[in-house]
């Protein structure tokens, strides 16, 4: 048995002074003040620091199977437990893409080997696949992705016929990587191989992402699928969203921590490093987005998380990849920007809801004790000797931040102290109440 105590507990919407007891994988109480003296219980002195459920991250590419010289299932979880990260939900589009439910089970074995935090894998939607795509149980799978636009790994679905079946017939959520192909390529063919990173909002333009989602939200609202438009960049895609409880949506909305941190004003220093798909858009669009988050627009945040090699962002910019890491800062870049209980609602409440997760993102008795103790005060720098992405670099290299993560606890078991790692622990697979 753990008792964590002398915390400020952060939970849906309310601080406090508390305790938490722990006992195997669960929570078991929760409590205002000092807690009684428990016999036999390992005792944690939170020393007034932030206790906050486990961040979930709907959105990372681990990059295994076949990409895994950027990084690995391994590596990029223990970089977010090392960030508060606890749960993950990671992307299809590897080598080869996890496009069939025998390739998506191999990587559920992989991880329950080797992964330090909880996990699940999307479906790839490809333009032949629905036969496997009506075969997902709810239960096991967080759901299905579709690229309406291309990116990394060539899975864009283009086919009108298609999207209508996908849409009509998932049985779960359908998550939409969402710019519009056709605007995209008249853009490049403009612009030609000898465009520059500062024409990269330019070329993914704030037209191809609105297009797009509309797209989306017209397809969602003909079918009545449950629609999730990932990494919205724009302040015009948020006139396309409603604001009421979580609960009663079925078209939803994620934004990225990087959309909200930089604009394209920061191409000038960060070049390739920030070149990501949809492109970091106007200052007045991170704006936009930021009260997005606060008013209710912006359903979730996550990362994106997305590491290449330092070669492959140094090449000119028609060659250099999308995408960059952030699991391990995104927490504490959040904390830079928002007080912490919306910061918690965000990251670790509204995912947990939006996606159904068996027992997981609140601090409650009787779910899984996926917690994190973040000192608020403990400034540091992000730094080569501090990060821990296989590819070695942060787009915010440099950055100084106010808040560290001190503790990471992953299904009861404590994966990580104050930059020690227990190797030994494995995160679980997610189930989905649906």
């Amino acid at each position: 048995m753990l008792i964590i105590y002398n915390a400020q507990i952060i939970n849906e919407g309310k601080r406090f002074k508390g305790y938490v007891v722990v006992e195997g994988s669960w929570i078991i109480a929760v409590g205002e003040g000092m807690p009684a003296q428990i016999d036999f219980a390992d005792f944690i002195d939170a020393q007034g620091g932030y206790l906050i459920p486990g961040v979930i991250d709907d959105q990372v590419h681990f990059r295994e199977p076949g990409l895994t010289h950027k990084g690995d299932i391994a590596t990029e979880s223990r970089a977010a437990v090392a960030g508060g990260v606890t749960s993950f939900m990671d992307m299809p589009n590897v080598n080869p893409a996890s496009t069939t439910l025998s390739l998506l089970e191999e990587r559920y074995d992989r991880a329950a080997e080797c992964s330090a935090a909880n996990y699940s894998f999307y479906l790839g939607a490809s333009n032949d696949n629905i036969a496997e795509i009506e075969r997902i149980d709810p239960s096991r799978i967080c759901g299905v992705k579709l690229f309406m636009g291309s990116s990394t790994g060539n899975m864009l679905v283009d086919k009108e016929d298609t999207l209508g079946v996908i849409f009509s017939n998932s049985p779960v959520l359908v998550a939409v990587h969402s710019e519009d192909e056709e605007t995209i390529k008249a853009n490049i063919a403009k612009y030609g191989e000898s465009a520059t990173i500062d024409l990269h909002p330019v070329i993914r333009s704030a037209e191809a992402c609105y297009k797009s989602t509309a797209r989306a939200v017209e397809l969602a609202t003909k079918y009545n699928t449950k629609l999730h438009v990932l990494h919205l960049s724009t302040a015009r895609e948020l006139s396309l969203f409603e604001r009421k409880p979580l609960i009663e949506k079925r078209i939803t909305n994620e934004v990225c921590v990087h959309h909200l941190w930089f604009a394209s004003e920061d191409y000038a220093a960060k070049g390739n490093l920030i070149k990501w798909n949809p492109a970091i858009k106007t200052e007045e669009d991170k704006s936009a987005l930021r009260e997005g988050v606060m008013n209710g627009l912006v359903d979730i945040v996550a990362t994106d998380h997305a590491p290449h090699t330092l070669d492959e962002k140094s090449k000119p910019y028609t060659q250099a990849p999308s995408g960059a890491p952030f699991v391990q800062h995104s927490l504490a870049v959040m904390l830079e920007m928002f007080e912490a209980e919306k910061v918690v609602e965000m990251m670790c409440h509204r995912p947990a809801e939006l996606f159904q997760i068996d027992r997981r993102g609140f601090i409650r008795e009787g779910y899984y004790a996926d917690l994190v103790i973040v000192e608020p005060d403990d400034e540091w720098i992000v730094s080569k000797e501090n990060i821990l992405y296989k590819c070695g670099w942060s787009p915010i290299e440099g950055q100084k931040l106010r808040a560290r993560v001190t503790y990471t606890f992953v299904n009861g078991e404590m994966v990580y102290c104050n930059g020690v790692f227990d190797d030994s622990v494995r995160g679980k697979r997610l189930l989905f109440n649906r």
